[in-house]
């Protein structure tokens, strides 16, 4: 594969993977917010149009969940007006888009897996307007892929592993929320599925574009809680925490109340993604193990 490959939010800890995953698959522009931010669609409309990419991956997101409450406006310019640019552009051209999207787009009243089937009812602004970024994607009609996914962390950026590793240096004793339950999903897990997914769709490899255009879950496999994930990440990091293990005590979601509401129930059912693609990403612990392991060897090269 060699293409002209855009990749937005590549500040961010997705986009930032997905500049290492697709080394080599082509030209990669990573797409700067001084450039084309997308607070601004007209801007990035006129940017993607003069570029004429071939690909597009588009992880850039809105995702303070409880400040999008008090900036719904700004929310949706950038989780439901970009988006839209993005998946126009992409289909004058026939270039393909690969949009991320979230968990946050179901109530999470399930008890069972979310399938792509069910419909999305989200709690707040903020998977309002992701839900709004999906719809305008899929209209849009040309070659794209949504994929869902939930809790992503990595090695970069900001995230509730970093978060941890960070409080646990500072405290003896946190409480996290014990009754949402999802899949942690690492941004290496995300990127080199994307990889894989691409280089099959551009090979020909998946079929033609109607057997394989769509919304997919993505997630690592298995399942646990903000507490079962911060207990996890405790029991593995060792001296990134300076040796130190809080108590870490479980609380209910209305125990600990924020301006948005949280799903209960994030889990995605991967069966679509592993029947159309044959990829199912590795477990969570696993992925978890790898990422510790990658910041425990980046801790010795600045420490020896």
């Amino acid at each position: 594969m060699s293409a002209k490959i855009l990749i937005t939010g590549t500040g961010g800890q997705l986009g930032s993977e997905l500049l290492r995953s697709f080394a080599g698959a082509g030209e990669l522009i990573a797409l700067r917010r001084d450039v084309a931010d997308f607070a601004s669609p007209d801007r990035l409309r006129v940017y993607v149009r003069e570029l004429r990419p071939d690909i597009i991956l588009n992880p850039a997101a809105y995702t303070a969940v409880d400040k999008a409450e008090s900036e719904a406006e700004l929310a949706m310019r950038v989780n439901g007006d970009a988006p839209r640019v993005l998946a126009e552009e992409a289909r004058r051209t026939e270039a393909l888009l690969v949009h991320y999207s979230t968990d946050y787009v179901f109530d999470g009243s399930k008890q069972d897996p979310w399938t792509e089937q069910d419909t999305p009812r989200p709690l707040g602004v903020y998977g309002a307007t992701k839900l709004a970024g999906e719809h305008a994607v899929a209209q849009a009609g040309g070659k794209h892929l949504i994929l869902r996914t939930s809790w992503v962390y990595g090695p970069h950026g900001r995230n509730f592993l970093l978060t941890m590793l960070r409080m646990a240096r500072e405290r003896d004793r946190l409480t996290i929320v014990d009754d949402q339950r999802g899949a942690p999903t690492t941004s290496l897990e995300l990127a080199r599925a994307t990889r894989h997914i691409v280089d099959g769709v551009l090979s020909g490899q998946f079929g033609n574009q109607d057997q394989w255009a769509g919304t997919y879950h993505m997630t690592c496999g298995g399942a646990t809680s903000w507490c079962g994930f911060a207990r996890a990440i405790f029991e593995r990091a060792g001296r990134l925490q300076s040796g130190r293990i809080p108590e870490v005590i479980p609380i209910a979601t209305a125990d600990y109340p924020t301006p948005a509401r949280r799903p209960l129930n994030s889990r995605l059912s991967n069966q679509k993604l592993n029947t159309t693609f044959g990829i199912q990403l590795a477990a969570w612990e696993a992925a978890l193990d790898e990422v510790i392991g990658l910041l425990k060897l980046k801790d010795s090269a600045l420490h020896g």
